[in-house]
């Protein structure tokens, strides 16, 4: 041992040193990352499930069999009568399953002409045509449910409530808030459930989702106060009424149209 120089101990390191702290950090990040992505990758987004769908000025729309104009408009956000100018697309609006419909906001798209069966064609086009003329005259809005407002009007963006959200048992009876006709009916927007779109006039659509269960089908006359749907959770994570007003395909609060009693 003598004349030679002691070995030097290996100092233990803090866990709590900054040093290790920051490691340990950069750890925790990297893992975090790693787990996102499979995580949220398809996933759709969480109750704001009504934010959707935005306007829409780009791209076109394939036609598929039972929709309708006035719910391709829904879909994207926009007045089914400029999407009919855009497209050449005279009253009553006939579209056909397989046709590409321009969601541009100008009038420079030609409709696609689609290669379907002579028979099957004729009997989907008759399926979602409505031929529709309201009567003239203020429309006469009444309470489509009666109930708590659990979800309020709350404009545009990107994270808006387009109407009004109404609790109620299940089951109960949902009304035509207006004179119309039904223009859509059904399940193929994603965060509405089931589905009921009225057209009252020219001017003026609106919308009930969640049902449980829908009474009535495209192109049928309904009356005010008439039964149309019961109440459900479908497309949401409790039972609810959406109901929406849009004028001229623009949202707006329904809050201002109903019976203030």
């Amino acid at each position: 041992m003598d004349g030679q120089k002691p070995r030097s101990m290996p100092v233990p390191v803090s866990t709590r040193s900054p040093g290790c702290v920051y490691l340990v950090g950069i750890l925790l990040l990297a893992l975090l990352i790693s787990v996102l992505p499979g995580c949220t990758g398809h996933n759709y987004a969480p109750v704001k499930d009504l934010e959707k769908p935005k306007k829409v000025t780009w791209g076109s729309h394939r036609v598929q069999p039972g929709e309708t104009l006035y719910y391709i408009a829904w879909r994207y956000g926009r007045d089914y009568r400029q999407l009919a100018a855009i497209n050449n697309i005279p009253s009553p609006y006939l579209i056909r399953p397989g046709e590409y419909i321009s969601l541009k906001s100008r009038p420079t798209y030609s409709r696609n002409k689609v290669k379907t069966q002579k028979t099957s064609t004729s009997s989907r086009a008759s399926r979602t045509s409505t031929a529709y003329r309201s009567p003239p005259g203020r429309i006469r809005w009444s309470w489509p449910l009666r109930g708590p407002i659990v979800g309020h009007y709350t404009g545009t963006g990107v994270t808006a409530n387009k109407g009004i959200d109404i609790k109620a048992d299940p089951g109960s009876t949902i009304k035509a808030a207006a004179d119309g006709i039904v223009v859509y009916s059904g399940n193929g927007l994603i965060g509405y459930g089931n589905l009921v779109i009225i057209k009252h006039n020219e001017t003026y659509l609106s919308a009930y989702a969640h049902n449980r269960k829908i009474f009535v089908r495209e192109k049928n006359n309904v009356k005010e106060g008439q039964k149309i749907a019961e109440i459900g959770s479908t497309g949401a994570s409790i039972t609810k009424l959406h109901f929406e007003i849009r004028k001229n395909g623009k949202p707006v609060n329904p809050l201002n149209y109903l019976p203030k009693n």
